[in-house]
């Protein structure tokens, strides 16, 4: 087992959902953002460090049809597909690391809240840069959350990379166009609160 999975692996064996920093009851500003693009049930959703997320919920209850969480844990896609019960036969469920990520087909919409901002080397950025423009339909939306700089430098022990809306904007602007960027404030189950920076994009002009 390699050190990035072996951690999160332990990470979800030993915490519940609401024990973790990025732990949401309802996670509103990807919601607000879904919401944004007025996708029609019939798209394609991928969900990237999804875990034990409660956006799949959400689109699960709004008639999404094609919605796919991709998790570096399996652990954490267990305790999921548990709590969703038999809704969890409508989702695809892909346990890898992003970096290893094939994609089975082209996406309408890309999500991944705290899943980016871990990879800290510009040779990790690239190779998830050149997966997503395999992987992102050609009218597709990108949405991605990090840390701002403003956030934590390290999460569950890790390094992270802190971005702002101009540095987050140009890792991915040779590529896609920028939609909107906004900062928000997420307060952990442990009343701390955390500065992130979420941004979306297309590949085509987004009107």
């Amino acid at each position: 087992m390699d050190t990035r999975k072996e951690h999160w692996e332990k990470i979800y064996q030993h915490k519940s959902f609401n024990e973790t920093s990025w732990y949401q009851e309802l996670p509103d500003t990807s919601i607000e953002f879904f919401q944004i693009a007025q996708l029609p049930k019939s798209a394609k959703i991928i969900d990237i460090g999804g875990g034990e997320s409660r956006l799949v919920d959400y689109l699960l209850a709004e008639g999404y049809q094609n919605i796919t969480v991709v998790d570096i844990s399996n652990v954490a896609l267990e305790k999921k597909r548990l709590q969703l019960g038999a809704m969890a036969k409508q989702v695809r469920w892909i346990n890898t690391d992003i970096l290893s990520f094939q994609s089975p087909e082209q996406y309408d919409f890309w999500h991944d809240r705290a899943t980016f901002h871990f990879l800290t080397q510009n040779d990790e950025v690239e190779k998830y840069i050149h997966i997503l423009r395999q992987s992102v339909a050609s009218d597709g939306v990108l949405v991605i959350g990090t840390f701002s700089e403003n956030g934590p430098d390290t999460c569950s022990g890790l390094s992270v990379k802190r971005y702002s809306e101009n540095s987050l904007t140009e890792r991915f602007n040779r590529f896609f166009q920028k939609i909107r960027c906004i900062t928000t404030e997420h307060t952990t189950p442990f009343h701390t609160i955390q500065n992130f920076t979420f941004c979306s994009f297309s590949k085509s002009v987004f009107i």
